[in-house]
Formats: C-alpha cells, structure tokens, sequence
C-alpha cells in the first residue's frame, strides 16, 4: 500500500527516525569505506531504470535499495578523498537542508519570509567580513562557482559595458583559470575570440606583464577589455595570482576585477590567510564554495560584489504578477540572481556556523595547510619523486621522474595501484603535456593518519614498479 502524501504524526516520526539512522550509520562508517569502490557499479546502477511505479514500496525498502547506490561511488565525504577538489559533509548542514526543505519556505523575494531572508543575508554579510568587503558589498548563495562566475561577468558586464561594445569586449584569463570561467562568458554572450588566455609564472601565476601587454594590444585594435579573473587556488596546482599587481594594471585600464577563490578564498580565516591572498578585498567581485572548504553539501556557491548595487542593477526585473511581493527599496534575493525560484540556501551556511563557531573552522583549514606542507616535505625527501611547485595552498602536483610517453604510463600505474589500495584517493591532470597528480587536502575529516597512507602508498607502489631511488 502506498504511503499517503500527507502521513499521520506517528508515521512521520517513524520516516524520520528510519532515515536517521540511514545516515548516522553511515556517516560513522566512513573512516572505514574504502575511498571509492565502482566495483558492480554498472549492475546498481540498472537496478535503477525503468517506469515509475503506479504504488509506493515500504521506506525500508527504498532505503535497503539505495544502500549500495551510495555505496557505489567516489567516497567525497571521507577521509582518504584527496582527489579534485574533495566536497564537505559537514552533519549539521544537512541538518539545516532538512529543516528548509520541510519548512518549505519561499526566500526569494523578502516579503514571503522576512525572517528566512534575514539569516541568509546575514550569513552572506559573514562571508563578505570574512573577505574584508566593506558595508556596501552584497551576495548571493548559488548552486556553486559555475553560476558565481556567469553572474560576476554579467554583472561586470553591465557595469562597464554600453549595449553597442558588447560585441568589443574583451576577458582575461589564464592559462590555469577554471574552465567554468570560460564556458560562463560563452554563456555571457562573449564568443571564444573575446576571450584572451594570459601567460603563467614558473609557479603557474598570471603574469602581470602579460596582462598588461594584451590589454594594450587589444585597445590599439579598437575592442574594449573590461574583465580580469585572477585565481585564488588554481585546480590544478593551487596557485594564486598576484592580486595587488593584477590590479594595478586593471585600475590603470579601467578593467574589473573578479577573483575567482571557489576553492582557495576560505583560506583567508586562518591567522596567516590576509598574507596569502593580499589586495582580495580590493578585487570588485568574489566568487567563494563554501561546499569546498567551509565543508558544506554541494550546491552551496557564494558571489560577493564589493558594490552591491552593481549587483543589482545588472539582475533586477519586475513583472505584474510579483506586484504583491515586490518592495522597491528592499531588494530580494531574485533583484541579485539569475533564479527567481530557488532553495532557502541560507540555512545549510547558517546554522553550522551558529552551531559550531568560526574557530573550528579555522583550525580544520590550518591543518589542511600543515598535513599538506608535511606531504610535500615527505615527498620532496624521495628522490624518485619530482615536485611541480612548493604548495600556495593545499593541492600538490607531482610525478615519478621522466619524461615521454614511458614516464606518463609509469605515472599512470602508480596512480592506479595508489587508488587501487583503497585507503585515499588522488587524481591527475596535465599540464603543458605532461602526466602529473595531484593530493589535494581539504576535508575536514581528513588528518594525519591518511596523509601517511597516501604518501606510504605512494613510496611503496613506486619501490614495486621498480622505480630507483
């Protein structure tokens, strides 16, 4: 018999406890699941399609059913995620979900929740503190940096471009930028001519010189740069580009400039992080993942503009049927997005924080800084290993020694051999052509012992390949 849409007190109680205990065993099993497992993956996965049935099937079912559909996947919220750029988990965000999604509330315009709006605006006010944006910056919650960054484009767009340039308008990146960048400025209306790729240092940074030179040339052809978007913690090594010279050159060419720290911003809390990432609050939009390195469930994005009227202006609209809801002097969250109809994001930010405090998250970021600067030690000690770059943050890029299609095979091995242990998780990328990994350090369950592991895993998988020292 189907479970009616609207269950009786008793029976949601039962719901709730049911899948409680679904997640608790599960979250405290985690240091034990192996780091991914997509062993029988395909078989799950068919056990899966199919017409959606006409009568429901008792919860414990569904429950026994999507056991192993978890459980046949890459472990981002354990321990030994140390590929890409590891997701949070954190329990008390998904707490907070729960709670907005059963209270159901409508956040978008201010009218239908005052309270509701207030706690996200006051935790995207957190945010902007915590990036030293002044009184007047504003934000929105997103679904993540892809939507952060199409929404700081459209937003420089607006600021600094008339109808007749957009054709003319010119972005800078670099070489090492995130791809959703350049795929949010496709999307912005900017082909991929407009769209200028800039020089890197030997430490994969933006070279100013280099941005100065293109933005020069292209004035001398008659288009109109108007954006820059520096990175604070590259994906591929963790770098970060020199803000204060970046934006010296942007402030002599009138350029704006977005500073895309999806994953690297967070790390401006701990006591060393202003050093780290200096001239960030001078930069006129910021884009923030707080489902990377504040810990929360994916889907959690953050976009701070240091004007916030500049936000507004280039995403507010009206229409008849909002006339009810609509307070002009009072901008909500639809004035500041692209979405009218969105989750009550706010929560999952929110209460962690109040829960928790700001300090331990600090000291999980602190620590993801110090295991990494151990990894890099340990690893630089072994003379088969070759370290692209001393660690900017907490991602590390390294090889076994050599070059050519042999040396990229032999990588490969070690990599899978590494990841076929179990106990952590890596992933690779190329760089110039060659066949690298990458740690990266970022959960906040993640401590010493899996460090080890990996490094371990690594000498040990490195000495069976026959790898001389």
């Amino acid at each position: 018999m189907s479970v009616p849409l609207e269950p009786d007190a008793a029976a949601l109680r039962a719901m709730t406890d049911a899948v409680s205990r679904f997640v608790v065993e599960h979250v405290a099993s985690l240091p034990q699941q192996p780091s991914f497992d997509l062993d029988g993956a395909e078989f799950v996965k068919n056990g899966f399609t199919g017409p959606a049935p006409e009568q429901g099937r008792p919860l414990a079912e569904i429950l026994e059913r999507l056991a192993p559909a978890v459980a046949k996947s890459f472990n981002t919220a354990g321990p030994g995620y140390l590929a890409f750029i590891p997701g949070g988990g954190l329990y008390a965000a998904a707490l907070a979900d729960f709670i907005a999604c059963a209270v159901n509330r409508y956040v978008g315009v201010r009218v239908a929740a005052p309270a509701l709006v207030q706690i996200e605006e006051t935790a995207v006010r957190w945010m902007a503190d915590l990036m030293g944006y002044p009184a007047g910056a504003s934000g929105i919650l997103t679904s993540g940096g892809s939507l952060s960054n199409l929404s700081a484009i459209v937003t420089a767009r607006t600021a600094l471009l008339h109808e007749d340039e957009l054709s003319r308008g010119i972005l800078y990146v670099s070489e090492e930028t995130h791809r959703c960048v350049s795929k949010a400025a496709r999307i912005a209306g900017f082909p991929a001519r407009n769209i200028r790729e800039v020089a890197c240092d030997a430490r994969w940074r933006m070279l100013p010189e280099a941005l100065e030179t293109e933005i020069r040339a292209d004035h001398a052809r008659g288009l109109r740069p108007f954006l820059v978007v520096p990175s604070v913690g590259t994906t591929n090594t963790g770098a970060i580009d020199p803000l204060p010279e970046i934006l010296a050159v942007a402030r002599r060419h009138g350029l704006w400039v977005h500073a895309d720290a999806a994953y690297g911003g967070f790390f401006r809390i701990v006591p060393d992080g202003p050093r780290l990432m200096p001239g960030l609050e001078q930069c006129d939009s910021i884009t923030l993942d707080p489902h990377k390195c504040l810990f929360l469930p994916y889907g959690t994005g953050c976009l701070l503009v240091r004007d916030g009227q500049a936000l507004r202006r280039a995403h507010a609209d009206s229409a008849h049927y909002l006339q009810d809801v609509v307070l002009a002097d009072e901008p909500g969250f639809n004035d500041l997005s692209p979405e009218l109809s969105r989750d009550f994001r706010g929560l999952r930010l929110w209460l962690p924080i109040q829960l928790h405090g700001l300090q331990p998250f600090r000291e999980a970021l602190q620590e993801k800084l110090e295991l990494t600067r151990w990894a890099y030690g340990e690893l630089k000690q072994d003379a088969r290993f070759e370290i692209l770059d001393e660690p900017q943050l907490s991602v590390i890029a390294f090889r076994l020694k050599g070059d050519g299609p042999a040396a990229d095979a032999r990588n490969q091995e070690l990599l899978r051999r590494v990841n076929g242990r179990r106990r952590v998780f890596l992933s690779s990328t190329r760089m110039r052509g060659r066949y690298l990994l990458r740690i990266c350090v970022v959960s906040f369950r993640t401590h010493a012992d899996r460090l080890q592991d990996a490094v371990d895993a690594l000498r040990e998988e490195a000495t069976a390949l026959q790898v001389p020292a």
